[in-house]
């Protein structure tokens, strides 16, 4: 059994939340969590996995957790309460915490000479491997926030738990830092899905018509790549389709709680059978982008 198994139930989704939280503890942290971080990023491609796959899977959940975070990001000075606001800043630089290492990773494995910078400033939107989720818009509806970072951080949270075990490095360090983070972001997601839910009539209403918007982007998170199973057979990666068990018995858990249905929409389709993590985006990528990229593509090269 794996050393991380017991350390929480996967399928509850509101353990942490009678969970004591020491005062060092680095869930809000912005960093890497590691002493030596260019040691780390530069250790070598474990044995039996090839160096291309596995700066293609740091690009899949760095560009996760990079577009992810912008998404969240957008809700500073737009959240229905200050306090609020704080939980989905810092939830944002979270992600962003993770995005820069395994960009880092993925840069220095693939031996071309792009760093996080250039990877998250220069690429284009066909470059890009997050899945739809990530970039999904809101126009600032918080129920579509709160479905979309609910199902989104679900997911994450089962795949960063069984990476922990990862043969590299790298990834196996963000995943158990990742663990704690997400745990929060959960929790927080489930909280107000509760509260909306469980509300009034409008709230209700709003939460579940959240749902309806982020479901066809959840049966893309657990197709896996050919990428991703190679990586499984190396012990460096996880196997989305593995997850599915654990992401449906925790939103069951919290819709059930909060009075929301499941929704039954299919999932969206693809391009010829590539998605997201082929580079096939929806139009949502290429607004994320346009805001993201600007100032580094109108100053290519400047420091500040």
């Amino acid at each position: 059994m794996s050393p991380h198994a017991q350390e929480q139930d996967p399928t509850n989704a509101y353990q942490s939340l009678s969970e004591t939280t020491e005062h060092d503890d680095p869930r809000w942290a912005f960093g890497s969590g590691f002493e030596d971080v260019q040691a780390e990023i530069e250790a070598p491609v474990p044995d039996g996995a090839d160096a291309a796959d596995l700066a293609e899977y740091c690009l899949m959940l760095g560009d996760d957790a990079l577009i992810c975070s912008h998404r969240v990001s957008e809700w500073v000075s737009n959240a229905p309460e200050l306090e609020e606001e704080v939980a989905l800043a810092n939830t944002a630089l979270d992600l962003l915490g993770q995005a820069r290492v395994l960009l880092s990773r993925a840069g220095h494995v693939e031996g071309a000479g792009r760093d996080e910078d250039a990877l998250a400033y220069l690429r284009g939107e066909a470059e890009f491997r997050n899945v739809g989720l990530a970039e999904l818009g809101d126009d600032l509806d918080f129920g579509v926030a709160v479905a979309r970072l609910l199902v989104f951080s679900t997911w994450r949270l089962a795949l960063l738990s069984r990476l922990r075990d990862s043969r590299d490095p790298v990834v196996a360090a963000v995943a158990a830092k990742g663990v704690k983070e997400l745990t929060y972001h959960r929790d927080w997601a489930a909280r107000w899905a509760l509260r909306l839910g469980d509300g009034t009539d409008e709230s209700h209403r709003r939460m579940q018509a959240g749902l309806e918007t982020v479901w066809p982007h959840v049966e893309e998170l657990f197709r896996t790549s050919d990428v991703e199973r190679r990586l499984v057979d190396a012990g460096v990666a996880t196997d989305p389709a593995a997850t599915r068990e654990e992401v449906d018995a925790v939103l069951d858990q919290v819709l059930a709680a909060a009075t929301l249905t499941r929704p039954t929409l299919p999932g969206r389709g693809t391009l010829g059978g590539r998605a997201g993590r082929q580079g096939a985006h929806t139009e949502a990528l290429g607004h994320v982008l346009d805001r993201l990229q600007s100032l580094a593509r109108a100053h290519p090269g400047a420091s500040w």
